[in-house]
């Protein structure tokens, strides 16, 4: 087989790594790519939300199969347009990707099909979103204070979340995004939410639009500095198993979140294959949904891929033949720990072009997955805001912790930064 893969990220980067493992692939494109996946498959200069260039290359190529990584591409409707040329692809259409990139859609689809989330508004407006934001204060006791949530409706890179800590940090997220144009078009609408206290847990599973095959947990880091500190960023690591993701929780997510949201998007004309994500927020009442992704999560498809030991292009297929209640997934029992280095700066402006030296130096258990990186003569060097993904595999979190971090002590660019506790939840669960 050929195998195209869309995006130029470390999802992308993993994406590459797991197919060319399959017998059945004989080669992998990657459009754009990046300076690692140019390590291990073809890329080609192709941006990943050009849609008509993905397409025109992949018939000229006769591409066997398409998976697309970001969400950007789908969309824009990318899987349609291999849809009306009969050219197979993995991921939703356009209408089943909304699901992400409209947060308003997905809490109203929830909130018509009774999928537990928080208390949430939509605003277009200032004042009544304000009040909205006075009235959830009034619903909490004076001491507890009011964080609350404030989402930009449309697709934000990850960025578009600001956790508020008081009502005068939610108004000013508020005014950010409706007056002063922070996120774009993408924050001309905004979702407020209530606060929802507990521990955060990602989970990914494969669908065919009729049946759910969850993948194994994972936990992602999104705030910039440790202790969970900072602005929200695109995630600065992840881990795999997520120990609060008991077994029992497992069998309530999928009957309560994964099911009934496949079965909602089908009975709304909007049936969905491919890959969804359903970020969780583990709490006294229960498992509730903070957000959906349309997509493969980045950086929890590093950890979480890792540790699949079924062929991922099997798994595929079996999508697209609507057959995926036959498909058995085998996950290996050992744990896995992702720790992005990023450039200095991010999430916020941020130098490219530093030099990144220790890349040939790979532990043994250690996958290097470049996310923003770029080759420069004979040198590979920092192109993004998240540039380096290192995910170890251990036969406890502890030693995969230990692992990860001693092979991101190998690595240097000017600037670097990186989170020095991914994992952290976890130990102190299993203490």
């Amino acid at each position: 087989m050929k195998v195209l893969v869309v995006g130029g990220g470390g999802r992308e980067h993993a994406l590459v790594w797991k197919l060319k493992q399959s017998p059945r692939v004989a080669e992998v494109y990657c459009a754009p790519g990046n300076a690692g996946i140019a390590r291990i498959a073809h890329c080609v200069d192709i941006k990943a939300d050009d849609v008509t260039g993905i397409l025109t290359f992949a018939w000229e190529k006769r591409i066997d199969l398409t998976v697309v990584g970001p969400e950007a591409p789908l969309s824009a409707g990318i899987v349609d347009v291999f849809n009306d040329h009969e050219m197979p692809i993995f991921g939703p259409t356009k209408k089943a990707a909304e699901i992400e990139g409209s947060k308003a859609f997905a809490k109203d689809l929830m909130r018509k099909y009774d999928i537990p989330t928080a208390a949430y508004g939509v605003f277009t407006e200032i004042e009544p979103a304000f009040q909205f934001i006075d009235k959830l204060a009034a619903a909490r006791p004076v001491e507890a204070g009011c964080p609350c949530v404030v989402k930009a409706d449309g697709l934000a890179a990850g960025k578009g979340v600001i956790v508020a800590a008081d009502v005068a940090e939610a108004k000013e997220a508020v005014r950010s995004m409706l007056k002063g144009n922070a996120f774009g078009d993408a924050g001309r609408r905004v979702v407020i939410e209530e606060f929802l206290e507990g521990e955060e847990v990602s989970i990914l599973a494969f669908t065919d639009g009729d049946h759910v095959l969850p993948m194994v947990s994972a936990q992602d880091h999104k705030r910039i500095f440790d202790g969970d500190q900072g602005p929200n960023t695109g995630g600065m690591g992840a881990y795999s198993p997520a120990p609060v993701y008991t077994e029992a929780l497992a069998r309530e997510v999928e009957k309560t979140v994964l099911l009934p949201t496949i079965q909602a998007m089908k009975a709304e004309g909007r049936p969905y294959r491919g890959v969804l994500y359903a970020g969780l927020m583990v709490t006294a009442q229960g498992p509730k949904v903070l957000e959906y992704n349309a997509r493969f999560g980045d950086p929890e498809t590093q950890p979480v891929l890792m540790r699949m030991q079924t062929d991922l292009v099997d798994v595929i297929e079996a999508i697209l033949e609507n057959r995926l209640e036959e498909q058995p997934i085998e996950w290996s029992s050992d744990a896995t720990v992702c720790v992005v280095m990023a450039a200095g700066g991010y999430p916020g402006d941020y130098e490219k072009g530093k030099a990144i030296s220790g890349l040939d130096d790979a532990l043994p258990g250690v996958e290097v997955f470049h996310a923003g990186t770029a080759a420069k003569e004979d040198q590979i060097v920092t192109a993004g805001g998240r540039v380096l993904a290192v995910t170890a595999k251990g036969p406890t979190i502890g030693e995969a912790i230990d692992l990860a971090y001693r092979q991101v002590e190998r690595i240097h660019f000017d600037g670097l930064q990186f989170r020095r506790d991914i994992g952290r939840r976890a130990l102190e669960r299993l203490q």
